[in-house]
């Protein structure tokens, strides 16, 4: 009887430490940006793979960005329909890095009424996966240059605005990666996206936020 009294603790405790080494798993939402857009090699440089490389053991981070989509539900492309919103379901994270708004600010796109009420929707979805995943919401990168409609105006003076009103109605923690992101411009290639230098202050910048790791680089709220 003691032995078997033995083996069940010694199981339990097996148990126990599989249970606390389980990973905390992050799910990166966003467009190009996140996804990788114009760099060498995506799945070796985009910012979740290196917000990874940072966190180390005890982190996972997921790259669900996909190009050209919009928050909006309808925009040109809305991140709804793609594969990758089905995916954040999938992968039952315990916290989620939505990047979402730089398409939006495309003039045959940007509506502010829609864009705030499209992403009270995306939180309130996201808040009934059963890991309560905590969210964080990030300003979009500056836009160095205007391009396919994407601009810089309508990030400080719509995108920007919606996000801290959601924030502070939802209690959620703002990630800023405009002003963290502002000494970048020479690593912006075409204006919008990022390369491999400044990818990696990105993921500092969301690394420090999280976690407390990182180059302490960034002004989150």
């Amino acid at each position: 009887m003691k032995q078997i009294q033995i083996i069940v603790l010694f199981s339990s405790f097996l148990f126990f430490l599989s249970c606390s080494k389980e990973e905390i798993r992050i799910a990166c939402v966003g467009d190009s940006i996140t996804e990788g857009y114009g760099l060498a090699v995506q799945s070796k440089t985009g910012y979740p793979v290196v917000l990874d490389s940072i966190l180390g053991g005890g982190y996972s981070a997921i790259n669900l960005g996909r190009s050209a989509t919009t928050l909006q539900k309808h925009g040109d492309f809305p991140y709804w329909i793609a594969k990758e919103f089905s995916d954040v379901f999938a992968v039952s994270p315990n916290i989620i890095v939505i990047k979402l708004g730089t398409n939006d600010t495309k003039p045959n796109n940007w509506n502010q009424l829609n864009y705030k009420a499209d992403y009270q929707a995306m939180i309130d979805t996201f808040r009934t996966i059963s890991t309560n995943p905590k969210i964080y919401l990030c300003y979009p990168a500056p836009v160095f240059e205007t391009k396919w409609g994407i601009n810089d105006s309508t990030v400080i003076n719509g995108v920007i605005p919606v996000i801290d009103e959601l924030a502070k109605s939802n209690n959620l923690q703002v990630i800023d990666l405009y002003q963290g992101m502002k000494n970048q411009g020479i690593n912006f290639p075409d204006g919008i996206h990022p390369n491999e230098e400044a990818v990696v202050q990105m993921a500092s910048i969301i690394a420090q936020t999280i976690a407390g790791k990182g180059k302490d680089c960034c002004n989150s709220k």
